[in-house]
């Protein structure tokens, strides 16, 4: 018989063999007839893409001076620094054009562990698949799939996983705030996307969640975003704000620049600034994707030393 081919994360579920979900609900099309959003078996619409690739030589990713689209079959994985039975790719770091941060995915093993991010740095985690733990301030809290994790600049913690996990990292050295008037500074927080509200998006019809706090001490915010087939983004953005975005489950097209690209689950992208961008959702399940966004700072000192 012939051998299946590689999945992009090992020991997800067949479609076939779950067909219904947690609640006991019928499903179609892989998800929820009831309700999506709490019920869907995400496991059976993520990630089924075949990493190694059909065709000899053949890649979708792309790098341009402004964008990038990194697909699954071009992923390289390697050790991360201080991290125990784990490897990571990277997608997005300063070695791009003008970016100054990081976006990777963290393959963490049975009795792993994660390094500590360099000093100076915040990071945020986003469970893909899998239950991690952290050790933050004298609590350990658990994080199984779609939770979250924020933690400041230099704050002591540790992220362990028992049975393995598969991390969405974002990395960065805090832009300390040139107003006088922000006093504050970002505290760690953790959270569910699910628990999150919808907010509103006058003149657009995606649902939008925001993980972070909207207020001037915290110089990023991860959006989620969900689109129903056929919706897509009104407004064709431009703007200074640099991107990474991880399509967690859909499919679609997203317009970078000049070229127009299908995106599938397991794709990256990385938006420089000002790159003309759009997206549409295509085919029979909702779109998902996890974004990065620079906030709350002046791009005169936020970019200035980089075009210097």
């Amino acid at each position: 018989a012939k051998a299946p081919l590689p999945s992009t994360f090992a020991g997800l579920p067949s479609p076939r063999t779950r067909a219904r979900c947690k609640e006991g609900h019928g499903r179609t099309d892989g998800g929820c007839a009831r309700h999506f959003a709490t019920c869907v078996d995400r496991a059976t619409v993520r990630w089924k893409v075949d990493e190694s690739g059909d065709l000899p030589g053949f890649t979708r990713t792309v790098y341009e001076r402004d964008h990038a689209l990194v697909t699954p079959e071009s992923r390289v994985w390697t050790g991360l620094q201080g991290w125990k039975n784990t490897i990571g790719a990277h997608f997005v770091s300063p070695a791009m054009m003008s970016t100054h941060f990081t976006m990777y995915l963290a393959k963490m093993g049975e009795e792993s562990s994660a390094g500590m991010p360099p000093n100076g740095a915040e990071r945020f985690v986003f469970v893909v698949q899998g239950v991690a733990e952290i050790q933050v301030q004298g609590k350990t809290i658990r994080l199984e799939e779609d939770h979250y994790a924020y933690f400041p600049p230099d704050l002591p913690h540790e992220i362990t996983s028992t049975t393995g996990a598969v991390l969405h990292i974002n990395e960065r050295i805090y832009s300390v705030p040139h107003s006088s008037d922000v006093d504050k500074r970002p505290e760690f927080l953790h959270g569910i996307t699910e628990e999150q509200p919808v907010l509103p998006v006058p003149g657009e019809i995606f649902v939008l969640r925001k993980l972070l706090p909207q207020t001037p001490e915290y110089d990023f915010n991860i959006h989620v975003m969900d689109f129903e087939p056929g919706e897509f983004l009104n407004v064709k953005e431009y703007h200074y704000n640099q991107h990474s975005l991880l399509l967690l489950q859909g499919q679609g097209i997203y317009r970078l620049g000049e070229n127009w690209y299908p995106v599938q689950a397991g794709d990256v992208i990385w938006m420089g600034a000002y790159v003309p961008q759009w997206y549409c959702a295509l085919g029979k399940q909702r779109s998902r994707y996890i974004l990065y966004k620079d906030t709350n700072r002046d791009p005169l000192f936020e970019y200035g030393k980089s075009f210097q």
